[in-house]
């Protein structure tokens, strides 16, 4: 009895949550594959799963901020942590279109097509910096929690946050409902992530079996790029910032997020990734509750790299296609727009496609373009989707470890785990 009961809580016998996600996503890749468009019967099933995570969304942002504010008692420190998280964020971002145009200059996937648009388009201006600043205040903080507007409810939480800070012991009975109201949002995450590995296998199935190799096989090359630039950004730029920057082990950091990263692949969503982001941040990554409610909450909106990496490869794309020869002042026109723009998209499935027709506007490229690949844009998704969920788990470590508020004991227990074993088999 006791050796069964040790069995099971060294994990030997329990497979671990991202194991049957993964095991989830591969059958229903199977299964799509097998049965074609009439997979799609089963995607309710992912429909559920994707409705319970965006009813986690809002109340999960709006509480785990209040909560990682008020857990500041130091306001200098919240004010240092979060120009921390926009100058990592938006850094990082341009670097990911730069890799974009790069790999799209190289490359040139959309060249010989010879394509011709309707209607010569002119250049737009993107929207202002003081029009996205002053739209980031809601005039009404209950719409835009009814509304789910990301950004205004993330301002408004900090600014409560704040005021509950500085109104000192009258405001914490207020701030311990906020910490009960959390911990019951982060309970229910827990039973919605438990229903992942079903949901999963239902949008997999469903994905594979509408996406067959006939719609894949003429834009495969925009997806190969699509998916080794995201790769390269993941392992070199992300990997290597943990290394040189954290002093950290990248190996370790991989392993911590792998739940995060195949909920993101499958969902296509920074935002409904964040309750499995938050989990593996604390519970794998060692990073304090303060700094992990305070930081990837932002990272889900503002942290855009995967979706500009891909604007860089389907802005040239797209100019190759219909024979259209961008200058230097374009490429340094697109990195601007889409750093910017990401400030202000929603991390949802489909969001690159918004954002993409603000690029190809913004230097006069065709909007047809657009329909060329949004047929593709689901598969572009889950590669974006999960570079963006990345950059926020690997910018949370680092401000953790920055603060002084990296478990480490927590970061390296595997590694700790495993050097154990190796010494009792010895």
């Amino acid at each position: 009895m006791n050796s069964k009961t040790s069995k099971q809580s060294d994990g030997s016998k329990v497979m671990p949550l991202w194991l049957k996600i993964l095991i989830g996503m591969i059958a229903g890749i199977a299964v799509g594959a097998i049965f074609g468009p009439s997979a799609e019967v089963i995607k309710p099933i992912g429909t559920l799963f994707i409705s319970a995570i965006k009813m986690l969304i809002v109340p999960l942002i709006f509480c785990s901020l209040i909560v990682g504010v008020t857990s500041m008692k130091d306001t200098a420190k919240m004010g240092r942590v979060g120009l921390k998280a926009i100058i990592f964020y938006l850094g990082t971002t341009a670097v990911a279109i730069t890799i974009g145009l790069g790999l799209g200059i190289f490359f040139e996937p959309g060249s010989g097509l010879n394509m011709v648009a309707s209607v010569a388009n002119e250049a737009k201006s993107a929207p202002s910096l003081v029009d996205t600043l002053v739209g980031l205040v809601p005039k009404n903080p209950i719409g835009a929690l009814a509304a789910g507007n990301i950004l205004q409810i993330i301002v408004f939480a900090l600014g409560l946050g704040v005021a509950l800070n500085l109104a000192g012991e009258k405001a914490q009975p207020v701030i311990k409902v906020f910490e009960g109201f959390a911990e019951a949002m982060y309970k229910l995450t827990e039973l919605v992530m438990k229903f992942a590995p079903y949901g999963v296998f239902a949008l997999m199935a469903w994905v594979s079996g509408k996406y067959g190799l006939d719609v894949l096989l003429p834009l495969i090359k925009v997806i190969g790029l699509v998916y080794f630039g995201s790769i390269l950004h993941v392992l070199f730029l992300g990997g290597g910032l943990v290394g040189l920057l954290g002093k950290l082990s990248p190996n370790r950091f991989y392993k911590g997020i792998i739940e995060a990263q195949i909920i993101a692949f499958t969902t296509t969503s920074s935002s409904g990734t964040l309750p499995a982001s938050i989990k593996c941040a604390t519970q794998n990554l060692g990073v304090s509750r303060s700094i992990s409610s305070f930081v990837l909450p932002m990272g889900a909106t503002i942290n855009m790299d995967g979706t500009a990496l891909y604007q860089g490869v389907l802005a040239l794309f797209i100019a190759q296609a219909f024979g259209i020869d961008l200058s230097t002042a374009d490429y340094l026109t697109i990195i601007a727009t889409a750093t910017l723009a990401s400030i202000g998209t929603a991390g949802v499935p489909g969001a690159g496609l918004i954002m993409l027709s603000l690029v190809l506007t913004t230097v006069g490229l065709p909007m047809e373009g657009i329909a060329i690949v949004a047929g593709i844009d689901r598969i572009l998704d889950m590669a974006r989707t999960t570079v963006n969920v990345t950059g926020d788990l690997m910018v949370t470590l680092l401000i953790g470890k920055s603060e002084g508020e990296l478990d480490l004991a927590v970061f390296n227990r595997e590694e700790t785990t495993n050097t154990e074993r190796q010494s009792s088999a010895v």
